[in-house]
């Protein structure tokens, strides 16, 4: 078969030796990471006048005095000061196999050598179709999906599964989302976002209509959400477009609901001919399967699901019911070809190498990391350590009383110590981890030392 000029790059020996050799050279740098390490006293100062660079620029300075320095090694990461920090929130969710892991690092030199920088649904390349099918693939298990529409993040991914639905639905226009959502930061996304502090002196649109998320103290806590659905629905017939649900909040609390809480909700969205929306942004690829919809056995009854962060992209997956009419979503961009090549990298390493499934490698890192947190909270952190739970590598506890004050306290003391983690939820106010899937056992031995050691000096 004649071969053209890109297809010869691809197979091209020298280039695969020179992408070997350039991803051997530089893990010869970042193996020497092991393990978390102070500072170094003459790059303090580099750093932080940098740190202070970024302030300025951007006008609010950063949450911590974070800078990589483009080396790290796993769990770990490098800073510009030289020090070492055990990474468990991977960047809200970027990096889920961690720091420098040498699949990615060839993947995205792959996609560097593109004609492209930046691929865009009008013109893609070869990537733009591997990702996508890899997509609907595997997420075709236990589910309607058929198709999947690229973008470059969450928030618009989510913007599009509205039009979707919207369109479909029209002219319904209403979104019924749960209590403590967070969707993303457009307009739109910051209306279905349940936290003020995210929309000050935004207008509101009263598009978005809420229910009540699952409350494990209470027995009647699916009757009770699914009466709040059926009164909106008789308030507003035929004009509520979409239901939406995080499988797992995220910033709501890490809170997990059970199949049964979803079940009937579904099942009365779908009598009534409302579009069923699953927003797995930050889920994705952490539950134990590809989708929290497929861990949860709940696919089926599900129309639109939105994915990014661990794909490096966005993307709206959606049954053939939901394929919107042309010129609804677009967008110039759908992903740079190194990240387009890199999320490829990320779902093959995760179907094909044991992560997901009930003995998989995500369910054993979920177990061994909770069960070290009940076991300090039985323990050396009793009364500092509050209902560790979560749902496989989304992972959180309240600390303290649960104030911001004391959660603020502790998230900085563990980065003092060498941890990077998170804050979510409201009252309580919650520590999360969105803990890397390459970590291994050593290594969340070390994160449980640095959370007691932590906690305690916060008591």
């Amino acid at each position: 078969m004649t071969e053209n000029l890109g297809q010869q790059i691809k197979k091209s020996k020298e280039v695969a030796e020179a992408i070997e050799n350039l991803v051997n050279k530089t893990m010869q740098y970042n193996n020497k990471i092991q393990s978390v390490a102070p500072a170094n006293p003459e790059l303090q100062t580099h750093m932080h006048k940098l740190a202070q660079e970024i302030d300025h620029v951007r006008g609010r300075p950063l949450f911590y005095e974070f800078i990589g320095s483009g080396a790290g090694n796993g769990p770990y990461v490098e800073l510009e000061d030289g020090s070492v920090k055990l990474d468990l929130i991977n960047g809200i969710g970027i990096n889920i196999l961690g720091h420098s892991h040498p699949r990615l690092i060839a993947a995205a030199l792959r996609g560097a050598l593109e004609d492209v920088t930046m691929q865009g649904n009008l013109e893609p390349n070869l990537q733009y179709l591997r990702v996508s099918k890899k997509l609907v693939d595997l997420a075709a298990k236990g589910t309607r999906l058929k198709h999947a529409w690229l973008t470059t993040c969450g928030t618009m991914a989510n913007e599009n599964a509205v039009k979707m639905a919207r369109q479909k639905n029209s002219p319904a226009k209403y979104i019924v989302a749960m209590k403590n959502a967070f969707a993303g930061r457009s307009t739109l996304m910051a209306e279905v976002t349940d936290n003020p502090a995210y929309k000050q002196g935004l207008p509101h649109f009263d598009d978005v209509l809420r229910v009540d998320y699952y409350n494990a103290k209470d027995s009647s806590s699916t009757d009770k959400t699914l009466r709040q659905l059926k009164e909106w629905v008789a308030k507003f017939p035929k004009d509520i477009a979409v239901f939406s649900f995080e499988p797992m909040q995220g910033e709501g609390g890490y809170r997990v609901a059970p199949r049964e809480f979803y079940l009937p909700l579904l099942d009365f969205c779908r009598e009534q001919g409302i579009a069923v929306w699953a927003d797995e942004v930050q889920t994705f690829c952490r539950t134990g399967e590809l989708l929290a919809i497929q861990t949860l056995d709940i696919g089926e009854k599900v129309d639109i699901v939105t994915v990014a962060k661990a794909l490096q992209n966005g993307a709206t997956l959606y049954t053939e019911e939901y394929n919107p009419q042309p010129g609804l979503i677009a967008g110039t961009f759908s992903g740079s070809s190194a990240a387009l090549e890199a999320g490829i990298a990320v779902l093959e390493e995760l179907s094909e190498n044991q992560y997901f499934g009930s003995g998989g490698k995500i369910s054993k890192i979920h177990q061994g990391f909770v069960e070290g947190l009940q076991a300090l909270a039985e323990g050396s952190c009793k009364g500092l350590i509050h209902e560790p739970g979560g749902l496989g590598l989304m992972i959180a506890f309240t600390p303290h009383d649960g104030s911001r004050e004391k959660m603020l306290a502790s998230l900085k003391t563990f980065y003092k110590n060498g941890l990077i983690a998170f804050g979510c939820g409201r009252d309580p106010y919650r520590i999360r981890f969105l803990v890397p899937a390459i970590i291994q056992e050593n290594q969340i031995q070390e994160a449980l030392s640095i959370i007691e050691k932590s906690l305690l000096e916060t008591k």
